[in-house]
């Protein structure tokens, strides 16, 4: 019964976005609703190396981009892993056979990327006839999903990621836009998807003092959301969360804060806006959404300190907030206060974002580790299944499907 109130719950909140999207696909990082949530049916719950799989292919290179899947297809990026060489790849969804492996960049890096990073880990962007593949300062391009001609790119879009790309594209309407928060610039720039062309550039506006250029970086993907009858593009960077109208890049408000690094996609429930705060201080902040200008004294409602997470992405589900943390403890809290109500062991270190579908939460650690549990105030585990090699991206999740790429496979689960 508490499962399917939570299904209809969920179903009237966003039915109406659920029809905007193509069947069968997931478009984006975190899925079409840009929350981690799936309304697919019959979803796996077991499986492993050798069993419940359709199939397994082989990816070259190396990336931690998510898949994206759209019209029987499922695409990714990946790099050589010295970063020379710069790739998007699409696959029969039925078979698994990969259909195109397209050259779109070659480079000589000039800034090396972190163990726990790739070349391509920005998830791609897909809509119907159109990729957008993203690798952060080494190039942004635009290729046709039907032929795999490249139909423009761009190259002159840089910063110092400092250690490599991370932040995911995101398409508005004819908008396809970037974000590019460096150890030296900060800023988002939005390009006509068409064509290429820059349509709108803005510079973050951040007093960092003293600080050395390691904390002046970000890697968050924004969101876009409803906000006081405007749509508003809502961007976690270093040291600050702003608002700006997406058609223009016009600043709407801003809340300051401390921290730098973050690579969390902010999640947004009630009307309340939950963002991580990047390293050194993982906090897990909830600023309430409205109003113009600075906003940082009236906005925050509060704060958790305490061992939250720092590179994978919340769930936010009927009241409560779920994350795990880099060390692989679930949380649970309560997001109209940040009251922690349960804290368990799901894993090793983890970096993958939770997935929620088929009434199911799954987290995959870098061993390779998914755990389910069900939503609630009371951890009730699941299942468990082993993956050898290890999840760095985030899954995709279809009816009967889950796509997961480990550090060198894709598979999809379930027959």
């Amino acid at each position: 019964m508490r499962k399917s109130l939570l299904f209809f719950t969920f179903l009237l909140a966003f039915m109406m976005m659920r029809a905007q999207q193509p069947a069968d696909s997931w478009t984006r990082y975190r899925g079409n609703l840009d929350n981690g949530y799936s309304l697919a049916k019959n979803v796996p719950v077991r499986w492993s190396d050798s069993t419940n799989l359709k199939w397994k292919v082989p990816i070259p290179g190396r990336g931690w981009s998510s898949p994206v899947i759209l019209n029987g297809q499922v695409w990714l990026t990946t790099a050589s892993p010295d970063g020379k060489e710069f790739r998007v790849i699409g696959l029969d969804c039925e078979t698994g056979k990969i259909l195109r492996n397209i050259k779109t960049f070659e480079a000589v890096p000039t800034q090396e990327t972190h163990p726990l990073n790739s070349f391509a880990s920005p998830t791609p962007a897909i809509e119907p006839g159109r990729i957008y593949a993203h690798f952060g300062t080494y190039g942004t391009a635009c290729l046709d999903t039907g032929s795999g001609k490249i139909i423009w790119k761009r190259n002159d879009i840089h910063c110092d990621h400092g250690v490599g790309p991370g932040s995911s594209p995101i398409l508005y309407k004819d908008l396809l836009i970037l974000t590019m928060d460096g150890m030296d610039v900060q800023y988002l720039e939005a390009l006509d998807k068409k064509t290429g062309k820059t349509v709108w550039k803005k510079s973050r506006i951040v007093d960092f003092g003293n600080l050395t250029p390691d904390c002046k970086k970000a890697f968050s993907t924004p969101v876009i959301s409803v906000v006081d009858h405007m749509d508003q593009l809502i961007s976690v960077g270093p040291h600050v969360v702003e608002a700006f109208k997406p058609l223009n890049g016009e600043l709407i408000w801003k809340v300051r804060y401390e921290g730098f690094s973050a690579s969390v996609r902010p999640v947004i429930g009630n009307g309340m806006l939950f963002i991580n705060t990047g390293f050194g201080q993982s906090w897990v902040m909830s600023i309430r959404l409205g109003g113009t200008g600075d906003m940082t004294e009236k906005a925050i409602v509060w704060s958790n300190k305490k061992n939250m997470t720092a590179r994978s992405s919340p769930l936010y589900i009927d009241g409560l907030l779920y994350m795990v943390n880099t060390a692989g403890q679930a949380k649970c809290l309560d997001a109209g206060t940040g009251a922690e109500i349960w804290t368990q062991r799901v894993g090793l270190e983890t970096s993958a974002s939770p997935v929620f579908a088929g009434g199911h939460i799954y987290t995959t650690d870098e061993s390779g580790l998914t755990t389910l549990f069900e939503p609630g105030r009371k951890f009730i585990k699941i299942a468990e299944n082993t993956l050898p090699e290890g999840c760095m991206a985030s899954p995709a999740v279809l009816d009967g499907a889950i796509y997961m790429r480990t550090k060198g496979m894709l598979y999809r689960i379930g027959k």
